[in-house]
């Protein structure tokens, strides 16, 4: 591949809801420009975006991928992304690093709940963006249908056609520019005049792009409102600025497996989409704010935004560099680390191929391997310069599954493969809950969580047995309760002697654990008060109503009695014990839960049976807010009803509901519940 400058970069990130052809379009844009020589198929698994072994098994894209085509002397590094919002980590990984979105979407569905999540990521970021219709050639295919989906979806954007299909379905033969004015037609584009049945349509639609052209810049909008015609080089001034300021949205059409309307995409991306010397990126330099340009001549600044462990290449960096130029043998430092790594591999990368290089420019993508504890969202600098990109977001975790080795062989590798996952992707996470003796692994959905499953399997050799996680309840008191216990043992040697008189009170929730003494006189000595807050601790995590730990509760020992001869450390552990014990179930112990703000985001339409639903798992509504033609509901709900939510909430909205939670606090689980915990603790605790 050519070397390219910074001004002659794009990177795009390939964007919609699954299904709607991001791949396929990746694909055919590649042989389009002759860098294939035969396009691959994503139902085969023979397309170059999705490599990856389980992508080729399920039928859809899992990572993003990187696909640089070049096409009139430029680099547009296009990222395919997932569809499916289960991996949405890798759509806010495309995002971070490139300037701009081509959003897909299918000309008989229309707008579907992918397209929103992406435009509203898009939005958050301030972002510009392309629609490319695709499909045209399906049966039922509908562009104008398709426009008024997506006005009607965006009212905030201002959505404006840069092209009308000729033809529709089956008779969908190319497409008219209104900008040029002029018909291309099949897939090597054609120019012919605009079909005469068309003419009065098209110059309809081009008043509306002239309009739009002169609202994007102040001196054109003056001029068209002195009634002024506007020249086509004013109009395409005006249509370049509004795109790349994000005011326009332009819309394309075509069939990427039809080939028609390509051309035209790959011209748009060329010429409306900001170089990456033209957008920012936000940075800090030893902890002072800094704005990044792309300058290949700054100081070095690369940033990791993806991470792959292959058992034979080895650990993979996806690096954009946002300032400088990255060379090979050059030495740089992980601003996280500040550990020193020698730049000794550096790669251009398409798909999974990787061919090597000498330099990254600024605004370029790139592979770097074999950098030990480099992760994704660290950056690659100078030590002068000490440079940090900002990092992106990525949200909490949805879904849970305890997981368990399968054989003492997994046992010994469990822990490292699980933490490789978790460097490979930061929508991961893996836990282990104390209170629950559990390792759980937390992921965006269940497809996530079985696709990270099957790469422990099948990239560590690890299998691991699964499982609904347990609730971490915890015990604790409502009120005081007092308690003795005598311990007394004699087996004809020395003998144990310990009795101890215990007052316990509830705390305030997050207080913990907290243990006094009151007693005088010499009662008990004071070398055994120690004994008597160790013998308390071992109660603690085991629990004294359910087998859960014990929290927010002080113990006093306000009395007791000795013996010179048998008491003894032992003797006064196992009595601050059991006198904790009787205290606990004197003073009204319940159970407390873990109470989760929940926030859903659904069309008007479902808002009835989310709240329906809510009411049924226990939840307390805390209000409600309009987002465009969605509403956002924001909830109190108990985690023990949320476990597989997501599932549940996919089903109750046809997948267009979307939800994050985050720990708010526990409370009290009511008391007709609690048998029923208790039993099935019981019961584990046994069959464990």
């Amino acid at each position: 591949m050519a070397k390219y400058r910074t001004d002659q970069i794009r990177n795009v990130a390939i964007l919609g809801h699954g299904g709607s052809g991001k791949t396929t379009l990746t694909e055919a844009l590649l042989y389009k420009t002759g860098a294939i020589n035969r396009m691959g198929r994503v139902e085969d698994g023979s397309t170059v975006a999705d490599w990856d072994a389980e992508e080729q098994r399920r039928g859809i894209s899992i990572n993003l991928s990187v696909i640089p085509v070049e096409w009139e002397e430029s680099k547009i590094n296009l990222i395919d992304t997932p569809g499916y919002m289960d991996f949405v980590g890798e759509v806010i990984s495309a995002l971070h690093v490139a300037e701009a979105g081509l959003v897909m979407l299918d000309a008989v569905a229309g707008v579907e709940v992918g397209t929103e999540l992406v435009w509203d990521r898009l939005d958050a970021l301030g972002k510009p963006r392309i629609v490319f219709i695709n499909r045209m050639g399906r049966e039922n295919a509908n562009f104008a249908r398709a426009i008024e989906n997506l006005q009607a979806s965006f009212p905030d954007s201002n959505i404006v056609p840069f092209q009308l299909p000729i033809g529709q379905g089956e008779g969908f033969k190319g497409v008219v520019s209104l900008v040029s004015g002029k018909a291309y037609i099949g897939s090597d584009g054609h120019v012919e005049d605009v079909p005469a049945d068309m003419v009065d349509a098209v110059e309809a639609a081009q008043v509306t792009l002239i309009e739009a052209a002169a609202e994007a810049d102040d001196d054109l909008i003056m001029k068209y409102f002195e009634g002024e015609e506007l020249t086509p080089e004013e109009v395409r001034h005006g249509l370049h600025k509004g795109v790349r300021s994000g005011a326009i949205v332009p819309v394309y059409c075509g069939t990427a497996l039809g080939d028609i309307g390509l051309e035209r995409v790959l011209k748009a991306l060329r010429r409306y989409v900001p170089a990456p010397n033209e957008r920012g990126m936000a940075a800090t330099q030893n902890g002072e704010p800094l704005e990044l340009n792309s300058d290949p001549d700054g100081p070095v600044a690369g940033a990791v935004f993806k991470t792959i462990i292959d058992r034979y290449v080895g650990r993979m960096n996806y690096v954009r560099v946002f300032s400088g130029t990255i060379a090979k043998d050059s030495h740089l430092i992980n601003a996280r680390t500040e550990e020193s790594h020698r730049i000794a591999n550096l790669f251009s990368v398409r798909g999974k191929e990787l061919d090597a290089i000498d330099e990254l420019v600024a605004g370029d993508i790139g592979v770097v391997t074999k950098l030990d504890n480099v992760l994704t969202g660290d950056t690659l600098t100078t030590p002068e310069a000490k440079i940090e990109v900002a990092r992106p977001e990525y949200p909490r975790p949805l879904y849970s599954v305890a997981v368990s080795p399968a054989t003492k062989a997994d046992s010994a590798k469990m822990g490292q493969s699980l933490q490789a996952l978790t460097e490979e992707d930061p929508t991961l996470r893996v836990q282990t809950i104390s209170t629950t003796k559990q390792t759980v692994l937390q992921g965006m959905g269940d497809a996530h969580v079985d696709v990270s499953i099957r790469r422990l399997s099948s990239k560590f050799g690890v299998q691991v047995d699964t499982s609904v996680p347990k609730v971490p309840y915890q015990e604790t008191v409502t009120r005081e309760g007092k308690a003795r216990y005598r311990h007394k043992k004699q087996t004809g040697g020395a003998g144990q002697f310990a009795e101890v008189h215990m007052r316990v009170e509830p705390k305030e929730r997050g207080e913990g654990f907290e243990y006094a003494s009151e007693v005088f006189g010499g009662a008990i000595s004071s070398v055994f008060l120690p004994s008597i807050e160790k013998g308390i601790r071992k109660v603690l995590d085991s629990g004294v109503v359910a087998g859960f730990p014990v929290v927010d509760v002080k113990a006093v020992v306000y009395d007791g009695k000795e013996h010179p001869v048998d008491s003894k450390d032992i003797a006064f552990q196992t009595a601050g014990r059991e006198a904790f014990k009787a205290a606990v179930q004197e003073a009204g112990p319940v159970l407390l839960e873990p109470i989760y703000k929940v926030e859903v985001m659904v069309p008007d339409e479902y808002m009835g049976d989310v709240m329906g639903d809510f009411n049924s798992r226990r939840g307390r509504v805390l209000g409600m807010e309009q987002k465009g033609k969605r509403t956002i509901i924001r909830a109190l709900v108990p985690l023990a009803e949320m476990l597989r939510y997501g599932t549940d909430l996919r089903s109750m909205t046809q997948g267009r509901g979307v939800y994050t939670i985050e720990l708010d606090h526990y409370a009290a689980v009511p008391s007709n519940l609690i048998p029923e915990i208790i039993a099935k603790n019981k019961e584990e605790e046994e069959d464990g």
